[in-house]
């Protein structure tokens, strides 16, 4: 027997879920993972602001494939990895961990899963410009 039960596909999408935009986010957790075609970093951010959002987690992946080097050097770059390490093309897991920054995220579909890119990065001295000129409204929308 089938039975319609409306909200079912809604509820499916986590509740807690992160909406798109900037977070100020510290590094709770840094793990390599091999794979034989794209090796990544999985990394879990705790979220520091905005206050709303203070205490929630986002999750992603940086591949560390040759064309997706560049994001990953973008964000150790702006959430002050040791240069010295980084020159050396190392990167420690546990040096990660409490590493402070702003992530941009976005969801994305893909054969009906849905999932979180982490779009950007910037070092955590901007995140006073960034997060007010986000929070702004726009000129053209108070028209």
């Amino acid at each position: 027997m089938k039975r319609h039960v409306p909200g079912l596909n809604q509820h499916a999408h986590n509740q807690s879920e992160i909406p798109e935009g900037l977070y100020l986010t510290r590094v709770e957790q840094a793990s390599y993972r091999h794979h034989p075609v794209k090796p990544f970093f999985l990394l879990r951010f705790g979220v520091l602001e905005p206050e709303e959002m203070s205490g929630k987690s986002i999750s992603g992946r940086l591949y560390c494939t040759e064309k997706a080097l560049w994001k990953l050097s973008w964000f150790l770059r702006d959430f002050g990895y040791d240069t010295e390490l980084l020159g050396r093309d190392e990167v420690d897991e546990k040096a990660l961990v409490d590493l402070r920054g702003v992530v941009k995220v976005s969801h994305a579909t893909f054969n009906g899963r849905r999932y979180l890119n982490l779009d950007g990065f910037a070092a955590e001295g901007q995140w006073e410009e960034l997060s007010a000129t986000v929070q702004a409204p726009s000129p053209e929308l108070s028209q």
